[in-house]
C-alpha cells in the first residue's frame, strides 16, 4: 500500500495543482501551544506538515530557526516531546507528518527504537538533514522496514551521482534546497531553483519539494510552477515568534497559511508525475548512500560511531 506522502502526491498531480508543506518547530513557543498550531496548519490546507525536533547545536538553520529552538528546548522541547506531539495531534491532523531532524537525537535514541516509536505515534517520514551519505544506508533500511518514508536534501552543489543515490534511496518525495547556506526567509526565489528542479526531475518520477526562502504567496505560486510542493519554514517560524503568547497566535497562523495554500493553484500544463508504488519500491530496495552535503553548509558530518546511545 503506497504510504500517506505517497497517496498525498498522487492527489495533488490528479488535481494538477502543486502542494504546501509547511515546518514548525516541536515546542515553540511552548508544546501545548504547538499541538493547536499542527491542527491550525491541517485545518489551514497544507499538504504535508513538517515537525522540526529541536537540537542544541541547529547549525544548518537561520537565526530565526534557531531562536524557536532555544525557546522549545527551554520549555522541555525534545525527540521524545515531540514524538509525543506528534501522537497526540494524530487523530486530528489529515495531512501526513514528516519529522525533520538533526541525525544526533535519532542516533542517540536508537534507530530501531526511533523507528518503532515514530510508527506508533503516527510520524509518516523522517528527515535527518546532516546525516551524511556514508551513514544513511542502515537508516534508510531501518525507516524502510517501518514503512516510513526516508526523505533526501538535494542542494544546487548536490552531484549528478548524489542526485541519482538520492533516487535509489528515497521514498515519498525529494527536498530541494533552493540556494546554498543557512535556513531563513528571503525576498525572492533563488535565480537557479528551477534549474535544480529539473536536473533532480531528470532523473527520477519522485515529487520534488523546494524549500528555503519561501516567505511569500508569489514565491509559492513561481515555485508550483515547475515543482511538485513548495516548503515554507522561516516566515511561519517568524510569525509564530512574532505573535508570542498572544491569545490569536492560532487565528494569525491560519490565516498565513491559507494565504499560501491559497498560492496552490491547478497548473495549466503539468509538469509532475510522481512515481508509481512500484517504482518508489524498486528505488527504495538498494544499497546504502544519500543524498546531503554537509560541507555545502560549512559544519561537518554526524558519524553513528561518536554518538553515544540513550539507554532507556
Amino acid at each position: 500500500m503506497a504510504s500517506r506522502i505517497a497517496q498525498t502526491f498522487a492527489r495533488l498531480s490528479a488535481d494538477k495543482r502543486p502542494g504546501l508543506v509547511t515546518y514548525t518547530t516541536a515546542g515553540d513557543p511552548d508544546l501545548a501551544t504547538s499541538a493547536l498550531v499542527l491542527e491550525a496548519l491541517d485545518r489551514a490546507g497544507a499538504d504535508v506538515i513538517e515537525v522540526g525536533v529541536p537540537f542544541s547545536d541547529p547549525l544548518a538553520d537561520g537565526p530565526v530557526i534557531q531562536r524557536a529552538t532555544e525557546r522549545a528546548l527551554a520549555k522541555g522541547g525534545s525527540l521524545r516531546a515531540s514524538l509525543a506531539l506528534v501522537e497526540q495531534v494524530r487523530p486530528r491532523v489529515k495531512a501526513p507528518i514528516v519529522l525533520f531532524s538533526y541525525a544526533n537525537p535519532l542516533l542517540r535514541m536508537g534507530m530501531e527504537q526511533f523507528a518503532r516509536r515514530a510508527v506508533s505515534a503516527g510520524v509518516d517520514g523522517v528527515l535527518a538533514l546532516d546525516l551524511p551519505i556514508e551513514e544513511a544506508g542502515p537508516f534508510r533500511e531501518t525507516l524502510d522496514r517501518s514503512g516510513l518514508d526516508t526523505i533526501f536534501l538535494l542542494s544546487p552543489t548536490t552531484s549528478e551521482a548524489r542526485i541519482r543515490k538520492a533516487v535509489e534511496l528515497g521514498r515519498g518525495f525529494l527536498y530541494g534546497i533552493s540556494r546554498l547556506g543557512v535556513t531563513g526567509a528571503r525576498d525572492q526565489v533563488a535565480a537557479d531553483a528551477r534549474a535544480l528542479v529539473e536536473r533532480i526531475r531528470a532523473h527520477t518520477a519522485l515529487p520534488i519539494a523546494l524549500g528555503f526562502g519561501i516567505s511569500r504567496p508569489e514565491h509559492v505560486a513561481q515555485v508550483g510552477a515547475y515543482a511538485d510542493a513548495a516548503v515554507v519554514g522561516s516566515a511561519l517560524v517568524a510569525l509564530i515568534a512574532e505573535a508570542g503568547q498572544s491569545p490569536d497566535l492560532v487565528e494569525r497562523v491560519e490565516a498565513f497559511v491559507r494565504s499560501m495554500r491559497s498560492a496552490c493553484g491547478p497548473r495549466e500544463h503539468s509538469e509532475s508525475a510522481p512515481a508509481a508504488e512500484g517504482d518508489n519500491a524498486r528505488r527504495s530496495a538498494g544499497s546504502s548512500g544519500g543524498s546531503l552535503e554537509p560541507d555545502a553548509w560549512g559544519w561537518g558530518p554526524t558519524r553513528v560511531k561518536d554518538v553515544p546511545r540513550e539507554h532507556s
